[in-house]
């Protein structure tokens, strides 16, 4: 598999789906909805279908992240929606005030297709992960879990990142059955500080 080109967006598309992720959070203060999204009106690249995750920060700390794994809905479409999701519909935090607005720091990843993996036992799958660039879904029975690359920020060894994502996905961080299903895939990041 080969990394996104971390150039793929140029810097007035990132500019654009910033804008854009902002826009709808200050709509969502005013009407309770996200941005609507006339997308024929965006570059061509942006109406394509992709899948993404905004993040929201507040003074370095996390404020929300809301996201989709699989391309459902053209980009410019996927950044409103997500960005009205995690700044009011992330249930581990209250929604966002209007005072919070302007110290909000807002990411946007936008994802490849994730791929399947294939790994004999976890010293394998370990041994093919590679930090810093694969973001994983992880899924074993009813249980699934999704880390972006950005998280191998604070869990830079291998073992540490693939335990916390099991402890995500509601399973012990030792967990191991021949039923777990890994995924990876690669994003492009960007994010308006």
């Amino acid at each position: 598999m080969v990394p996104m080109s971390s150039r793929e967006y140029s810097d007035q598309e990132r500019a654009i789906l910033l804008d854009i992720a902002r826009r709808s959070i200050a709509y969502g203060l005013d009407t309770g909805r996200p941005l609507p999204v006339n997308v024929a009106e965006f570059p061509p690249h942006l109406q394509e279908h992709r899948a993404s995750f905004v993040t929201l920060n507040e003074r370095g700390q996390l404020r929300g992240c809301i996201g989709a794994l699989e391309a459902y809905q053209p980009l410019v479409k996927d950044v409103a929606d997500h960005a009205f999701a995690a700044a009011f519909q992330d249930p581990r935090f209250p929604p966002v005030q209007p005072h919070e607005l302007p110290e909000l720091e807002i990411h946007v990843s936008v994802l490849s297709p994730p791929e399947p993996m294939t790994f004999r036992d976890e010293a394998d799958l370990l041994a093919q992960l590679r930090p810093g660039v694969d973001g994983l879904i992880l899924r074993a029975g009813h249980h699934q879990g999704t880390f972006l690359p950005s998280v191998w920020e604070q869990l830079p060894r291998r073992e540490d990142f693939l335990a916390h994502l099991k402890l995500k996905a509601g399973l012990p961080p030792d967990y191991w059955s021949d039923d777990v299903q890994v995924w990876r895939y690669t994003t492009e990041e960007f994010s308006d500080r």
